[in-house]
């Protein structure tokens, strides 16, 4: 297996071609590296080599680190793995600072090669910052290409020198998009960035031409010139103190301190920007070193890289022939329907979208042409394009359109006679072979599927609001799915470039079952005299990206009234929530029915903007003299959902944690640096998190007893990804 060669030609230019063999995209790995540097070493060496192109075969340039790289770092260091670690950076680190020098004279900055890469397409992580390391950066004029380091976006930041050298090149103002946010961006505005050098037709050919017509002066990064100053001033110089005095706000305000991931890269540019760059890049190697060390990362990486990945490539899909969906029938243009053919039709699939009214599935349609509308306005979309995707969007009453339909997606109202009603009508239109699925948040999918004759060719599709911005899919097997149904959903998912989990049908699902514990929870604290504030902050700062209470203003307290009395009237006497119904229905009774009303546990101005909390909550209920301590609030509001995901697997309901964990991040949000319930549960560890419910219990009431499972768990000294996880599976 060969990663990179070497081609040396008539003009004295070494071309090195990345080419990871049976892979679509590039990915650097540590055998690769181990070629890189040989290939590296050759062209310094022949003194026949003037220069060096470095390009990839393949239609990208590269797609980052093979992130089990990291983990056999810290597998083959033993005792030590902190030790492992730092040392296999700082390899990383010599070898693009040895193509950074290209072996010039070190005083006089003199004689060296000229080393340019040449970017067919997209690179991003080590694909960035090992172009980042040679003199010129040529990307090929490819507007599907993005160009950036998004690795804050898994819990750790661009390791192999890309925080240090992207800092000293644009400053750390002008960085910090590209650090502690993952912005990406097209060639053209990669360049207008200060990202790359050129955007070229040929990229290859541009770069040859440079190379033999490079001077010294032209290999001398500017941190390596004498009297270097980084752009926008260092951390004591006037203009640059207002900025890392301001970056150090801005990251706790938008993290509040959850994600140890952009404190530790904050940290490594405030510190390396005081002392010479190899000093500096030594710096950046202890902080990834320290980020790399927490189980925060190791869990990000799994659960949002690793898993997530999975996942989308089919990892529970079950055998079947091909699913991909041709033409789609979707019941109901409201606010659900109008995302599912947007997102649809952005994937190429023709839509029948079908409403009891001819102007109500018009307005869903519409929804498209608003939404292609803004697109166009901020430059990333065409008149072409908007017109192929309103021209696969049929807008109709007539369900006999759904002839051809390979798969229908019922949205309408959350009532199980009125779905019972579309679904005769729809199936009656379309062939034997048609799968039926029903997007519902709350309804049994086993219920549900006795209106149809073929149950197994049934399935619940539950997409997340908003359709077009929200990353997950929750597809619900009821009691008789067969298999193609089931590939047919995850094979539709993955056509609209979502993540899929595949769950069995319970009450609520998964994703609803967990979520709506973490808002009674919070609401349960209001009644107890718990500050509002308190509970929202505390929430915050795990990570979450809204507390509890501001997320029933969100989603609509007459909603959650409705679920309330629609649960209660199912359970009877097993329901567990009147204490919290006694507050959804007081405030339902004041008429504050969240945002939308312009009023709920928030006041909010005419533009529906939070003006604070209500001062009637406090009325209602007073305020305990004595809050609670900040951990006791946030453990309350974390056991309050895993407890829910850990008996969610006791029933079979979750069948992969894995889908758990990936699950609980993409739709509601759930403390993206834990990596997800499972993942936090690990690392508390079973035996602590057992002892916590018991003290929970005791203080708060049962909905905190422990599971028989984590019991067991703890009994034994297990971890959920040891006991469950693939490996586990596979062994």
């Amino acid at each position: 297996m060969t990663d990179f060669t070497i081609q040396k030609d008539a003009e004295g230019i070494a071309t090195i071609t990345w080419d990871c063999p049976g892979k679509s995209m590039n990915v650097m790995s540590g055998e690769a590296l181990e070629e890189l540097n040989a290939c590296i070493d050759d062209a310094l060496a022949d003194e026949a080599v003037k220069g060096v192109v470095i390009t990839s075969a393949k239609a990208d340039f590269a797609g980052g680190m093979d992130l089990n790289v990291l983990a056999e770092m810290k597998a083959q260091a033993g005792d030590n793995p902190a030790k492992g670690l730092f040392d296999g950076i700082m390899q990383m680190h010599g070898l693009l600072r040895k193509i950074e020098l290209a072996g010039m004279d070190p005083k006089t900055k003199k004689g060296g090669k000229p080393i340019a890469a040449a970017l067919p397409g997209t690179a991003v992580g080590i694909g960035l910052e090992l172009p980042l390391a040679t003199h010129r950066i040529f990307a090929a004029d490819n507007p599907k290409a993005k160009i950036g380091l998004p690795e804050i976006m898994v819990g750790i930041f661009p390791g192999a020198g890309g925080t240090t050298r992207l800092a000293r090149k644009l400053g750390a103002m002008a960085a910090s998009p590209f650090l502690l946010e993952g912005k990406l961006l097209d060639p053209k505005k990669a360049k207008g960035a200060g990202l790359i050098d050129e955007v070229v037709d040929d990229p290859v050919a541009a770069a040859r031409d440079w190379v033999l017509n490079a001077t010294d002066a032209d290999l001398v990064k500017p941190w390596d010139a004498k009297g270097y100053k980084m752009p926008g001033g260092a951390p004591y110089n006037p203009a640059g103190f207002p900025t890392f005095v301001g970056a150090s706000a801005m990251v706790n305000g938008k993290t509040k301190g959850a994600f140890p991931a952009a404190k530790a890269l904050l940290s490594a540019v405030y510190e390396g920007a005081l002392v010479p760059f190899d000093t500096a890049l030594k710096i950046e190697a202890r902080w990834f070193t320290n980020v790399l060390m927490n189980p925060s990362s190791s869990a990000m990486i799994r659960s949002l890289f690793l898993n997530k990945e999975a996942l989308e490539k089919g990892a529970n899909r079950p055998e079947a022939p091909d699913q991909r969906v041709k033409k789609l029938g979707v019941l109901g243009a409201g606010m659900m329907g109008a995302g599912i053919a947007l997102v649809s039709a952005q994937a190429g699939i023709e839509v029948v979208l079908i409403d009891a009214k001819q102007d109500a599935a018009d307005k869903g349609k519409a929804y498209t042409e608003a939404y292609l509308d803004k697109g166009m306005k901020r430059g990333k979309v065409t008149e072409e394009k908007k017109q192929q995707m309103l021209s696969l969007i049929t807008p109709t009453t007539d369900y006999a359109m759904l002839d051809g339909c390979d798969l229908i997606i019922e949205a309408v109202f959350e009532d199980m006679g009125v779905k019972a009603e579309v679904t005769k009508k729809a199936l009656a239109a379309v062939g034997p072979d048609c799968i039926y699925a029903s997007n519902t948040s709350t309804l049994p999918i086993t219920e549900l599927a006795k209106a149809s004759d073929n149950p197994e060719q049934f399935i619940g599709i539950h997409f997340f609001s908003p359709v077009e911005k929200m990353l997950l899919v929750e597809i619900i097997k009821g009691e008789k799915t067969g298999d193609r149904a089931t590939a047919k959903a995850l094979d539709y998912v993955r056509q609209i470039r979502k993540t899929p989990i595949v769950v069995n049908d319970a009450r609520f699902f998964y994703c609803n079952r967990c979520i709506i514990p973490y808002i009674n929870e919070g609401m349960r604290m209001v009644k107890e005299g718990v500050a509002p504030a308190l509970i929202d902050n505390a929430a915050r700062m795990l990570g979450f990206p809204v507390g509890p209470l501001q997320l029933v203003d969100e989603t609509s307290i007459d909603l959650g009234a409705k679920i309330a009395r629609a649960t209660k009237a199912a359970m009877g006497n097993a329901y567990p929530d009147d204490e919290v119904d006694e507050i959804i229905f007081f405030m339902e009774g004041e008429g504050r029915l969240g945002r939308k009303s312009k009023g709920g546990f928030f006041d909010y101005d005419e533009s529906g903007k939070r003006q604070g909390y209500w001062a009637g909550l406090e009325d209602k209920y007073p305020r305990l003299e004595t809050q609670p301590d900040l951990i006791e609030v946030q453990h309350r509001l974390m056991f309050a959902q895993v407890l829910e995901a850990v008996r969610a697997l006791e029933e079979n309901v979750l069948m992969d944690i894995r889908e758990g964990d990936v699950g609980a991040i993409l739709a509601w949000g759930f403390a993206p640096w834990s990596g997800g319930p499972f993942s936090w549960l690990d690392i508390l560890g079973a035996e602590y998190a057992a002892e916590r419910c018991d003290q929970l219990q005791a203080a708060y009431g049962d909905r905190f007893a422990c599971p028989d499972l984590l019991r067991d768990m703890a009994d034994k000294g297990q971890s959920f990804y040891g006991r469950f996880g693939s490996e586990a599976k596979a062994a």
